[in-house]
């Protein structure tokens, strides 16, 4: 089971959110917070991944992602909003988000980003896609690399180890790739690698 934490201000939002996940067979809330700050009293372990709203009040989602990168062990983090601005989103993760997803995503979408996260594999819903970039929008020459590794079906990790990144920039740097790329998963960016490169 993976166990998820709702972070939200508003409580119909998160009540409503943590009855979707928890009607999925292998999802288990353990938490639901108003609010940042009442996450990160919580002592220890967070579990497996946080759902956090971008817009909090006092502690913004952005800050307190900063604070849960420094959490041991660290959660997976999926941001949520209600507006996919792309300078929030391209901010969260590179900010170290594992995905990104808005309120009115389907309730199959939401899983599937938490899913993936949990995996390690930077999910964005296809809206946040849509918001961030079309599939005609050049690629930089570091993220065609990351794409025929991706194609290749390396991990993050053996991306980051094959081009001496850091792993948080390959993340960021898949991220791109699917909102260019319109894909709402990584599997479908490694099916796009090879009709976009040939």
């Amino acid at each position: 089971m993976i166990g998820i934490r709702v972070v939200d201000d508003h409580a119909l939002v998160r009540e409503g959110l943590a009855l979707i996940l928890a009607a999925q067979p292998d999802l288990t809330v353990t938490g639901v917070h108003a609010d940042g700050a009442e996450l990160l009293a919580v002592p220890g372990d967070l579990g497996d991944v946080v759902l956090l709203d971008l817009n909090l009040p006092a502690l913004d989602g952005l800050e307190v992602l900063r604070r849960l990168r420094a959490r041991s062990p660290r959660p997976r983090v999926v941001m949520l909003t209600t507006i996919g601005r792309a300078r929030d989103i391209r901010r969260a993760l590179a900010e170290g988000a594992d995905g990104f997803v808005l309120k009115d995503s389907t309730g199959e979408e939401l899983a599937a980003a938490v899913r993936a996260a949990h995996a390690g594999v930077t999910a964005v819903s296809p809206a946040v896609a849509a918001e961030l970039g079309s599939p005609a929008e050049p690629f930089t020459p570091r993220e065609r690399d990351v794409l025929a590794l991706l194609g290749r079906g390396l991990s993050n990790r053996d991306i980051a180890a094959e081009l001496g990144l850091a792993e948080r920039t390959v993340k960021v740097h898949v991220g791109n790739l699917l909102a260019k790329l319109q894909v709402g998963s990584r599997t479908q960016a490694a099916l796009a690698a090879e009709r976009v490169l040939g």
